[in-house]
């Protein structure tokens, strides 16, 4: 895979994590909740670090055991395949039936953690990241270094190796995902709290539900596409 494909990945990772911030499903009304009722600006940022934490939590959970699948590397294929399948099944059965786990309205204000993790799980958020996550594992073999193999004493050290690097690799799209998601987060709150009040939106804002669901069939079919091609 060429740089700038490589490049184009990281970016997604960017740009979901950017779309997932904007989703007031993730949790920034929250923030903006925190800081009216505390009276204190800083409350909205406070509250966006522990919903930071469980989004991390949430994509890492998800993406490292894929990661265990992609060294089955004779079975690179399937998994691919296989990964972008369950994200668009999920993406379907989220239109079908949009509505969201009782459970979540009970989790207390005080855990925020919890109720980030369960909420990004819930939603499939860590899904629309795994193919994008395979294809930079696959991008770049962990046992080469400047485009040439590097020797293994083993093939067993060299499985070792490329098991480091995939599960590197899945903590670093989680990490750049989840910083990306708590900027735009962020942003999006402090604009709210700041500036343009609590009636924004009920005025402009519109349920992202079906647009969450539909991108994650188009991820999952992208996965395939690129995957078969």
């Amino acid at each position: 895979m060429n740089l700038d494909a490589h490049l184009a990945l990281w970016a997604t990772v960017v740009a979901i994590g950017i779309y997932h911030g904007l989703n007031p499903a993730m949790g920034w009304p929250l923030a903006v909740a925190n800081g009216l009722s505390s009276r204190r600006g800083r409350a909205v940022l406070e509250t966006l670090a522990p919903i930071g934490t469980g989004h991390l939590l949430a994509m890492a959970v998800v993406l490292v055991p894929f990661t265990l699948l992609s060294w089955l590397l004779a079975w690179g294929l399937p998994i691919r395949v296989g990964a972008g399948l369950a994200v668009l099944s999920f993406g379907a059965y989220k239109l079908v039936v949009p509505r969201h786990p009782r459970a979540l309205a009970r989790i207390r204000p005080s855990q925020l953690v919890l109720w980030s993790f369960l909420v990004a799980t819930a939603h499939g958020a860590a899904l629309m990241l795994v193919p994008v996550m395979l294809g930079l594992c696959v991008a770049t073999p962990a046992a080469t270094a400047g485009g040439v193999a590097a020797p293994a004493a083993s093939s067993h050290e060299a499985l070792m190796l490329l098991m480091r690097s995939d599960v590197a690799t899945a903590l670093g799209v989680a990490a750049v995902h989840t910083l990306s998601m708590i900027v735009s987060g962020i942003a999006v709150a402090w604009l709210v709290y700041r500036y343009l009040g609590l009636g924004f939106i009920t005025r402009s804002w519109f349920n992202l539900d079906r647009v969450w669901s539909a991108s994650l069939v188009l991820a999952g079919a992208a996965s395939c596409w690129t995957a078969l091609a």
